[in-house]
Formats: C-alpha cells, sequence, structure tokens
C-alpha cells in the first residue's frame, strides 16, 4: 500500500500527486491537518528518519513557534508538535511498505516505485 500524507493545498504534495497519477500509481492520500497522525506513527517516523527530517524549520508555522520551544527541540518535542501543529511536517511524506521518502523528488519517486521497492 502506498500512502501520501500531506496537506492538498501544498505545492509539492499537489506535485507528488499529480505525478502519481501521471504513471496510474493507486494511492492514499492522508491529509494531516483532517486526521492527525497518532503518536506510535510518528514516534516510528522520527525512529526511522530522526525529528529534523520531518520538521519544516522554514515554515510559516515553525516562525510562529515561540523561540524557546524552537530552541529547545527535540524528537518528544518535535512529535507534539507535528501532532498539534501538522503544518509543521515536511511535505509530503511518501510511505510504501513502511519505507518513508520526505519531500518531492521525481527521481527518487520513480526510483522507489520500481517494482523491487513496490
Amino acid at each position: 500500500m502506498i500512502t501520501l500524507y500531506g496537506i492538498p493545498n501544498c505545492d509539492r504534495v499537489r506535485a507528488a500527486r499529480k505525478w502519481l497519477e501521471q504513471q496510474n500509481i493507486s494511492y492514499r492520500f492522508h491529509d494531516v491537518r483532517v486526521t492527525v497522525l497518532p503518536r506510535a506513527q510518528l514516534q516510528q517516523w522520527v525512529e526511522q528518519l530522526g525529528f529534523e527530517a520531518l520538521v519544516n524549520r522554514r515554515s510559516t508555522t515553525w516562525r510562529q513557534i515561540p523561540p524557546s520551544v524552537r530552541e529547545h527541540l527535540s524528537a518528544d518535542s518535535a512529535i507534539e508538535l507535528l501532532q498539534t501543529q501538522p503544518t509543521l511536517m515536511k511535505r509530503p511524506v511518501l510511505e510504501i511498505n513502511s519505507q518513508l521518502t520526505v519531500g518531492y523528488d521525481e527521481d527518487e519517486y520513480r526510483r522507489i516505485m520500481e517494482p523491487e521497492h513496490v
């Protein structure tokens, strides 16, 4: 099963969705604002990728977080922030058979969609 996580109005998410559809690849879209990711799932992602890979420090949401919180960010506090502020997540996150890719890169998507990976 392929799942794409993000928000519908994000340019990178739209590009990823368009690419998947052009390739006739079926996937499930998970809007992280509508259905917040469970803590256990975020914990697994952080263990697999590290919290730095999941937190978008260039987002408007990041700039709205108090400096004292930003300066002391840890895996636990990042998970909590990603649950309360889902737009803080780098997008999109593509999950294929428990393998995660953060961001949209057409070459990377092509590589991971090869039969031996899916």
